[in-house]
């Protein structure tokens, strides 16, 4: 049974959530407030501005107020440059997968502060490109955009922001419809701050999209559950902890990748491409490599893979 004839009337399925989770019902009435998860975007963008992810430099620049997670930007220890290196990674694996695409029609899902639909419509005039977030983050990359002087008129494709939360289905269905044809969707630094029925929320509405109309779904927030002891040896200040646990962000997570496989394939996709990363070409190599702990540059045991890029079908 598809998983479009499994979710009926704001119900999932028991079966499936027996599967994947305890038994809920769709809320509808009382409505999480999506904009607590906001703030981290802007420590994501401060270190992004370490990269040379496309404008991401002068958009952290312009960052202002205190950062979320206290991260010391002083003393740039060999953590501070994994998780710089990480999210330079996870940025790349999105557009490495879309080049294997002919799809021009794009939909990011809770962009945060990357220009990776501006980056994108710069370079080709095919691009139809929909960037969205919350009112709010649209709000202030626009203010960001307009100050950098980043006009529509220096780019070839069509960019739009639009303000959407991704789990209001008639809202997202009203921002694809902006687009002709098929569409690819992309989201990275989203799935973790769902629980089960969000997620399985989120695909019903992704999956009806994707077979309506054609198109993946390209998604780097294939993120596993960490053993204990890596979470005690990746340090975090305490406001970083807080917030993980508010959003029960290591809860969220998938128990393994098949595991994951399978919660993909029992709503109804089919995981079709991996990205392969590529550290060689990261522009924040060099710093890591000079801040390498000696036990890691003799290892011969690659690191622990936390996270991957999947393109997803539906079926």
């Amino acid at each position: 049974m598809s998983c479009k004839h499994r979710l009926i009337r704001g119900r999932v399925d028991k079966g499936l959530l027996d599967k994947f989770g305890a038994g809920f019902e769709f809320n509808m009435q009382d409505p999480k407030d999506y904009s607590s998860i906001s703030p981290s975007a802007k420590s994501l963008l401060l270190m992004k501005g370490y990269t040379n992810i496309p404008y991401a430099q002068q958009t952290a620049a312009l960052m202002q107020g205190p950062e979320i997670f206290d991260l010391n930007f002083d003393e740039k220890d060999f953590w501070f440059w994994i998780r710089v290196m990480h999210f330079e990674s996870r940025y790349w694996s999105i557009d490495q997968l879309l080049q294997q695409t002919d799809i021009k029609n794009i939909l990011e899902l809770s962009s945060g502060y990357s220009l990776r639909g501006l980056d994108l419509c710069a370079k080709d005039q095919t691009i139809h490109y929909i960037d969205t977030d919350l009112p709010e983050v649209i709000a202030d990359k626009q203010q960001m955009i307009d100050h950098l002087g980043l006009n529509k008129e220096m780019l070839q494709g069509k960019l739009e922001l639009q303000p959407l939360n991704a789990l209001d289905e008639d809202a997202f269905n009203a921002v694809v419809s902006r687009f002709d044809g098929p569409v690819n969707i992309v989201n990275e630094g989203l799935l973790m701050y769902l629980n089960m029925e969000e997620k399985v929320r989120l695909c019903q509405t992704i999956h009806n999209v994707l077979k309506q109309r054609g198109g993946c779904w390209i998604t780097a927030d294939i993120y596993v559950k960490r053993s204990t002891e890596m979470r005690a040896e990746l340090p975090q200040s305490k406001s970083e902890a807080a917030f993980m646990e508010q959003h029960n962000v290591e809860e969220n997570k998938f128990d393994g990748y098949e595991a994951a496989a399978e919660f993909f394939n029992a709503q109804g996709f089919e995981v079709v491409k991996e990205a392969v990363p590529d550290n060689e070409k990261l522009s924040v190599l060099p710093q890591v490599l000079k801040v390498l702990p000696e036990e890691w540059r003799n290892s011969k045991e690659p690191p622990p893979k936390i996270q991957a890029t999947w393109m997803l079908k539906a079926v």
